[in-house]
């Protein structure tokens, strides 16, 4: 079931040449050049929230275009990686795709930063930031190096580690960093201030990543003060808000496998064992609290519903990644059921009494690409 489930998914996300919709893809509408949409921010960040959170697509009819989303060509990296190993056969075919994609990756590096980095193909009216299409951010930048981390890992692909290298200039001289004693956490991006704990610590397995090519002792010191602030902010249940930010309290899904992950990442690569008590508190916490007696993921820790795709697609990498693989197959199960579509594609959220059915490129998709793919690996 998840192999078919699989090669469904591939073949759509193939078909679409990577390019999709997107939840925050809004603003990409020609409305939004005129003056007054330009510059409005309460209309500009009300309308992508209703946008997003329509059952069903208004896109066409707003002349949004579909579109080309760096971190959907990562997490595609990501996946092909993954089959790879499990695909031995076609190996060769899933080298050429990754080559394909890291080259278009380097076409959308902007320019005027001090290394490698990537952001969305949107402009982006957040809460507490505003971002243009294509500035880059550590959340962006951070999913795209480690699949190409995983490329180079894996396959040896000289490109992706050279693209690592470039990317940690910019976490360590372009992000910001607010200071807690010796530790500190990285901004979002280089344009703010926010303290967001898995942001800071896609930084910090950027780094980590680049000190096991490089062996530079700096990257491993740096790594390890930003992982030190979050685990001072962790909670006494295990768990971790989403940000310091009044209003950024709320414990989510994928956040939390974010953090998890980073942690892990950092500890398997430096053999750096001073977390693991931390690690496994959070991930008690995560299994006995995101994921619910039907097997379904949820996307906060006190509700069942949403059930979201970037959502179960974290709960499967980061199960798999702590070797619950038993969870992980329920929860695939219970998505292939639930949430793909006949095309191969999957919808954006299911609640309780409704479904989102667009289908989102990178959110949905991208994403599921990479967490099935992980567990076809770990399947053969």
């Amino acid at each position: 079931m998840i192999d078919e489930s699989l090669k469904k998914l591939q073949n759509y996300i193939e078909k679409e040449n990577y390019k999709g919709y997107d939840p925050y893809d809004a603003l990409k509408s020609p409305l939004f050049n005129l003056p007054f949409f330009r510059t409005n921010k309460l209309l500009r960040f009300g309308t992508q929230q209703l946008v997003k959170r329509l059952p069903f697509s208004i896109r066409p009819f707003l002349f949004v275009p579909k579109g080309y989303n760096p971190v959907t060509l990562g997490l595609s990296i990501q996946a092909y990686t993954y089959l790879y190993i499990a695909e031995p056969k076609l190996k060769n075919q899933y080298l050429k795709k990754i080559d394909f994609l890291v080259n278009e990756l380097k076409k959308l590096i902007p320019i005027g930063f001090s290394g490698a980095c990537w952001g969305y193909d949107f402009d982006w009216e957040a809460r507490n930031a505003k971002i243009q299409a294509y500035k880059p951010t550590v959340v962006a930048t951070g999913i795209i190096t480690n699949a190409l981390f995983l490329a180079h890992q894996i396959t040896g692909h000289v490109e992706s580690s050279k693209l690592v290298e470039s990317a940690a200039l910019f976490v360590v001289n372009d992000l910001r960093r607010s200071y807690k004693k010796n530790t500190f956490c990285f901004s979002y991006s280089p344009f703010d201030n926010q303290k967001v704990f898995n942001a800071s610590l896609k930084g910090a397995r950027l780094l980590i990543q680049a000190y096991s090519i490089n062996k530079d002792s700096n990257y491993k010191k740096l790594a390890k003060q930003a992982i030190s602030f979050v685990i001072s902010e962790q909670k006494e249940d295990g768990s971790w808000a989403y940000s310091l930010a009044n209003g950024g309290g709320w414990i989510d899904n994928y956040h939390t496998g974010y953090v998890l992950d980073c942690i892990d990442e950092f500890q398997k690569i430096t053999q750096d064992f001073s977390y693991s008590y931390n690690i496994k508190k959070g991930y008690n916490f995560y299994v006995n609290n995101f994921i619910n007696e039907k097997g379904a993921p949820k996307f906060y820790h006190n509700n069942s519903y949403p059930v979201d795709c970037t959502a179960a697609s974290q709960t499967i990498l980061t199960t798999i990644r702590f070797g619950d693989l038993a969870i992980a197959k329920n929860v695939a199960s219970y998505l292939i059921d639930n949430l793909q579509k006949s095309n191969g594609s999957f919808k954006f959220r299911k609640f309780k009494n409704y479904t989102i059915t667009t289908s989102f490129m990178r959110w949905s998709d991208a994403w599921m690409f990479a967490a099935f793919s992980n567990l076809k690996k770990n399947l053969i």
